[in-house]
């Protein structure tokens, strides 16, 4: 196979987990599971607590839920707001990646020469990657802070575990971390090909025709007045007398 075409697929497999993964990365904004806790309060009723990063909501056993979103935004958590601008900062990261990655890659043909599209693709790549680090962190530190609070026998609030929304994030943060990382890769190692190449086609080129034109210009100037001083002069030659001999 074709090395181009080796690195078109490539770029396309890449751009496809990246967006996958950014979309799961979206879904889990408004999913409500980020934490869940099941209380079995009598035999014939339970309820089922469940939280993300904007409300605390309450299910019973006939299915009514219940919502109520977090009354000021002062009072919260630092972990809250920090996760909050983590998982918005990856979503507006993996956007920029997206429409770089399509300018970029070999199969659009929407850039330049091959190191302009090479130097826009690892732009895209470099923003998947740190659209994904940023989901991984946030997704990170929330299940941290619940495994913290429901591993420590001091705390006596409601406990919560991990719901499906970590675990999807999850999974769209490492499909970003790997496309981004091999989008970077390939894509550098393209651009650092193709300045090569540019910088030993300019050495090898002939001198130009302005050089050309220098050097006509250092040589001396023909005169069309001749070197009267250089010139042997033709002097005619001794007419020989015929001596005649007189007897």
């Amino acid at each position: 196979m074709h090395y181009r075409t080796l690195m078109m697929y490539t770029e396309i497999g890449c751009f496809v987990a990246c967006v996958c993964g950014w979309i799961l990365v979206c879904s889990t904004m408004p999913t409500n599971y980020w934490t869940y806790s099941e209380v079995d309060s009598l035999v014939l009723t339970s309820g089922h607590y469940f939280s993300n990063l904007w409300k605390d909501c309450l299910s019973d056993s006939t299915g009514v839920s219940d919502c109520k979103e977090f009354p000021t935004l002062l009072a919260l958590q630092t972990y809250i707001h920090l996760c909050r601008s983590l998982v918005i900062t990856s979503i507006i990261l993996g956007l920029f990646g997206a429409i770089l990655a399509l300018v970029g890659m070999k199969c659009t043909k929407l850039g330049g020469s091959e190191i302009m599209n090479a130097k826009v693709t690892f732009a895209a790549g470099m923003n998947y990657l740190l659209s994904g680090l940023c989901g991984m962190f946030a997704y990170s530190w929330y299940a941290h802070k619940v495994i913290s609070e429901f591993m420590d026998p001091n705390y006596r609030a409601k406990k919560f575990e991990l719901g499906s929304a970590l675990f999807v994030g999850w999974g769209g943060s490492a499909l970003l971390v790997v496309g981004g990382l091999v989008f970077s890769i390939t894509a550098g190692k393209e651009a650092c090909r193709s300045s090569s190449k540019t910088q030993e086609m300019s050495n090898h080129t002939p001198p130009s025709n302005l050089s050309e034109a220098n050097q006509k210009t250092h040589s001396p100037p023909l005169s069309p007045i001749p070197d009267r001083a250089n010139q042997k002069t033709s002097k005619p030659p001794k007419a020989s007398h015929a001596v005649d001999a007189y007897v």
